[in-house]
């Protein structure tokens, strides 16, 4: 089973805004209903985020939350895995209300703070449906995503802990490998890590093949043989850098919280349509991918049977 591929999907997100896309789920039940869909293309895990049903704004509402998660639950046995990252413009406590409520089997976190500059999207629209887009990206350009080593601690406390909840670590940078490897020689990390190289956000490292190898070379250096990987490229990389971590014995991450794209300037129709091409890959590489049993045996999850929804 160690040569099986996890494919996330990362449905919504709180990057890009109902402008860029008619086809970025918003209310709960457009995103319950793409991720059930992703579910049956392939995803074995569901990475997930929660906006304002109205104006699709990121929200970090538990209650927003508790509209989508039961639905998708019900209707699939994919690993759902919720943010704790949320949006910069959200405090440490709003970003964890839905996890602690949720108690679920997976989080994602990242591994730092950092600079997450959203602001050149800016440029590419004239008009908006929503007034406070254009702000919100502005916003960025002085703004920085607060994951202190405090704050990192605090998660480990409150989800780890408690609840058993395992994590998606959110690498943007090679600096974040750094704090995950000292937090795994503390013993508040347990193996096996599950590590997501996160590539081509501005303040990050870019979605470049020779970054990838780069960020492989030092994940092997720093945890030895106590990590699996997965590879998360923002925009047109997306694709391309998922196939080349496949090829290099990863996982994969795709998703509309990612990428809009599907194809040279084409819109994805859904998230399922990119889980379902990633798959194909995957698959035409010779690689089979795994289901959502064997990724929680994969990755030690606690179970489906031990969250709150």
């Amino acid at each position: 089973m160690s040569d099986k591929v996890i494919i996330t999907c990362a449905a919504t997100g709180s990057i890009h805004t109902p402008t860029m896309s008619p086809h970025l789920p918003i209310t709960p039940d457009e995103i319950a209903e793409q991720s059930i869909a992703a579910a049956e293309a392939g995803a074995a895990i569901l990475h997930l985020h929660a906006r304002d049903p109205q104006t699709g704004h990121p929200t970090a509402d538990p209650d927003v939350f508790m509209q989508f998660l039961p639905k998708i639950r019900q209707g699939c046995d994919a690993v759902i895995n919720i943010t704790t990252g949320g949006s910069a413009i959200m405090t440490l406590e709003q970003r964890l209300a839905a996890p602690i409520a949720a108690q679920s089997e997976m989080c994602s976190l990242n591994m730092g703070s950092m600079n997450f500059g959203l602001f050149p999207m800016r440029r590419r629209y004239s008009e908006w449906k929503h007034d406070w887009e254009p702000g919100f990206l502005d916003a960025t350009r002085d703004m920085v995503f607060k994951n202190t080593f405090a704050d990192i601690e605090q998660v480990f406390q409150k989800l780890g802990e408690q609840f058993g909840t395992r994590f998606e670590f959110e690498c943007y940078d090679v600096g974040h490998l750094q704090t995950l490897a000292f937090y795994l020689r503390e013993g508040l990390v347990k193996k096996p890590v599950f590590v997501q190289f996160v590539m081509g956000v501005l303040g990050g490292i870019d979605a470049a093949p020779e970054q990838l190898m780069h960020m492989k070379a030092t994940a092997d250096r720093l945890l030895g043989d106590n990590f699996r990987f997965s590879v998360l490229a923002a925009g047109r990389m997306q694709i391309p850098l998922a196939t080349m971590g496949a090829i290099m014995g990863g996982n994969v991450r795709v998703g509309l919280e990612d990428s809009l794209w599907i194809g040279y300037r084409k819109l994805a129709a859904s998230n399922a349509e990119q889980v379902s091409k990633i798959r194909r890959i995957i698959e035409e590489l010779g690689r089979e991918i795994a289901t959502p049993d064997e990724a929680r045996e994969l990755l030690h999850l606690k179970g489906a049977d031990k969250v709150n929804f």
